[in-house]
């Protein structure tokens, strides 16, 4: 296949005129002569974007633990450009969390045939829960909350067959943490995720190991001019990545801008935090047990009206980064690709348009970055 017309977004992080030749499924420098032709003009080529937080979408989660669901979710996220997914779990029952790992890893493995060109790659797990707080627990189920343990990572990440990419600590609430992390940071990466801690206790668990924020500013302590909090912690530790929720509702423009400019493309990756009601219509809904209400992009707990996640998957999360609040299209690619390809290890197949890796490519409309055709495989 070749592909012709198109600007390019390139390993600088900048767009190029260029065609692109796709042979046996990946990109190639060699000029392929018998391809089929693929006329992009008047559009912009992006590597297929990779979602590394989010539970699910069109009526499903991932917590459902079927094979369904992650077919119906893999399909919908194709569809949308996000062609590689790495879901986040709930705080649930140790026994439930492996059941849904194990049927994931089984998702990974099965021959779908031509069917897969449909599907996004499944290629880990960021686990949130369930060693979390019970103060900012957020929208996850208090009951399941237990201490840190590195015996039960270990069966995590058996169970998922080595899936398991990330996994959420909040230091604060777990005796020991030091030596936890210590003990499962060559296994996985340990995230802080749902945490009340302080910013001297945030840098202690970077400085063991830890070295990721899930959703920067959303169910962490803030940051003041005397109270730094994590993501003081977060700024402060400057080999940390951390992701940043862009629907347009969970932070502030100006704030995202700010992330950009202090974390750069190295450190900060894009997500969606999507639920299952993404791309379904205005009601209620299930989120580990609790009960939650979709009303336009706003997806909120039913009990408080406190935000359970976000209605926007991570293609529309990139096109409001871009177009309403002001993030250069170049940053935000960046972003949502190569950045979290490198964070979860992935980066040798996906996340780039370079030669040798997978030809998961995104045509999108210069003018409104509309989706105009996925092409996978």
């Amino acid at each position: 296949m070749r592909i012709t017309g198109a600007e390019v977004y390139g390993s600088d992080h900048e767009f190029h005129k260029k065609d692109l030749f796709i042979k046996d499924g990946l990109i190639t420098d060699e000029v392929v002569t018998d391809e089929k032709i693929i006329d992009a003009s008047e559009c912009y080529a992006i590597p297929g974007l990779i979602d590394i937080h989010f539970h699910g979408a069109m009526g499903y989660d991932v917590c459902d633990g079927t094979m369904e669901a992650f077919e119906k979710i893999a399909e919908y996220e194709a569809g949308r450009g996000i062609t590689a997914i790495c879901p986040a779990t709930l705080t649930l029952p140790v026994s439930k969390l492996k059941e849904i790992l194990a049927v994931g890893a089984e998702f990974a493995s099965r021959d779908y045939g031509k069917r897969k060109e449909t599907m996004a790659d499944l290629v880990g797990f960021n686990m949130e829960g369930p060693f979390i707080s019970h103060t900012k627990k957020g929208a996850q189920n208090e009951e399941y909350i237990r201490k840190c343990d590195a015996g039960t990572v270990l069966e995590f990440v058996e169970a998922s067959k080595g899936l398991v990419k990330i996994i959420g600590l909040a230091p604060e609430e777990n005796a020991g943490f030091e030596d936890y992390i210590k003990a499962v940071r060559d296994k996985v990466k340990v995230s802080l995720a749902h945490t009340n801690a302080d910013y001297d206790t945030a840098m202690k668990a970077f400085e063991a190991g830890a070295c990721h924020a899930v959703h920067l500013y959303n169910a962490m302590t803030g940051m003041s001019h005397r109270q730094p909090g994590v993501v003081g912690a977060v700024f402060d530790k400057r080999d940390a990545t951390a992701e940043l929720i862009c629907d347009g509702i969970h932070i502030h423009p100006a704030v995202v801008r700010t992330s950009f400019e202090l974390l750069g493309t190295d450190r900060l990756i894009m997500i969606s935090d999507s639920l299952r009601a993404t791309g379904m219509p205005d009601g209620e809904y299930e989120l580990g047990g609790l009960a939650t209400v979709k009303k336009g992009r706003e997806i909120r707990l039913a009990t408080d009206g406190a935000i359970a996640g976000s209605g926007t998957d991570l293609m529309g999360c990139l096109q409001t980064a871009v177009l309403q609040m002001g993030i250069p299209l170049e940053i935000a690619v960046a972003a949502a690709t190569i950045t979290p390809a490198k964070c979860i290890g992935i980066d040798n197949e996906y996340g780039s348009l370079e030669n040798g890796k997978r030809a998961y490519i995104v045509l999108l409309d210069k003018k409104n970055l509309e989706v105009k055709r996925v092409i996978k495989r």
